[in-house]
């Protein structure tokens, strides 16, 4: 029974969300999307409709649950659904960026934990396996009954910087823009080889006044910062504005999941930060988002992932060959 799965056939569908990233994970397996299309009727609702057999195939949805969110989600859960219906063998859904996955935890009475919900959405709507990347809390995965692969964006990272480095000379150092960053920008730090720094930010308990202080050394020094989402922008403006006070050479900022909400992109480019890198988790139908920043694709690691699972072998291999995998 546990081998059932090696010789299926693979059948790679894209939702509407973020087809230039489903285009690059099937061609890196050589394989093409399957026909479906996807939309809205006129008064909103989503229709999915399925042009070709799936019955028996080991399934790919991908889609990232990107702007407009809800609109992205319900198109994931009726395409798994109508999958189910064609008897499709196995169905594995492939988020890029899980929307929702900031909500995992009360932060005060009566609030929900959306979080939760969404994994019981996909849980009934019959999916069998998850594949995402870089899960906001990775306490997220024991919300759901079914399998999640959570794959990381910092090798993308990592080598890129390391050609950085290279290509710059002079003292790096690594900083983290607020304390919920330390664990990935930590991380990165030992994979390049260099000091890390944390900017620590709190609010006083007498004057309500937001006090600043920066732990580790960065003067004189080039300075290299990431996070893990890049929404309204201000956790890595506000610390641009910090880091430049203190005298660095030159700022160079990073992130997984690139939202880039209302102005955020025109608040970067503002900053000291010279250069941003990001991963194409989310697509921006609107180019001016992300002109001017650099891109990197997430594509090999997902479609490493795809065939791996395909093929009943370890994921997690594929960090071994090159990184220690992250605790």
């Amino acid at each position: 029974m546990s081998n059932m799965f090696n010789t299926m056939d693979i059948k790679v569908l894209a939702g509407g969300s973020n087809r230039p990233l489903a285009k690059k994970i099937a061609a890196a397996m050589g394989h093409e999307l399957s026909n479906m299309d996807t939309g809205q009727f006129s008064d909103g609702e989503s229709f999915v409709h399925i042009n070709e057999i799936v019955r028996g195939y080991d399934v790919y949805v991908i889609q990232s649950l990107s702007e407009p969110v809800n609109d992205s989600l319900m198109e994931l859960l009726i395409s798994v659904d109508a999958l189910k219906r064609a008897s499709a063998g196995r169905i594995t859904v492939v988020i890029p960026y899980f929307a929702y996955a900031r909500q995992d935890r009360k932060y005060s009475a009566r609030d929900p934990i959306s979080i939760k919900l969404v994994a019981d959405l996909l849980d009934a709507a019959g999916v069998n396996q998850v594949i995402t990347m870089d899960l906001h809390s990775t306490q997220t995965q024991g919300f759901f009954k079914c399998p999640v692969v959570e794959m990381k964006g910092m090798p993308l990272l990592i080598d890129y910087y390391k050609k950085k480095i290279h290509e710059v000379g002079g003292e790096f150092v690594v900083v983290s823009p607020s304390i919920g960053s330390v664990k990935r920008n930590r991380y990165l730090a030992e994979h390049l080889n260099v000091p890390f720094a944390i900017i620590d930010s709190r609010f006083s308990k007498k004057g309500g006044d937001k006090d600043t202080k920066i732990i580790g050394d960065i003067k004189g020094k080039n300075v290299i910062m990431i996070d893990d989402i890049i929404d309204t922008g201000n956790t890595l403006c506000s610390a641009a504005e910090i880091i430049k006070t203190c005298d660095v050479k030159r700022v160079f900022g990073g992130g997984i999941h690139p939202i880039l909400a209302g102005d955020c992109s025109e608040m970067i480019k503002q900053t000291c930060i010279e250069e941003m890198v990001l991963l194409d988790t989310i697509n921006h139908h609107d180019d001016k988002k992300t002109e001017g920043f650099i891109e990197l694709s997430a594509c090999d690691i997902f479609a490493n992932a795809i065939i791996s699972i395909n093929k009943n072998r370890s994921v997690s291999r594929l960090y071994d060959q090159l990184y220690e995998v992250e605790k």
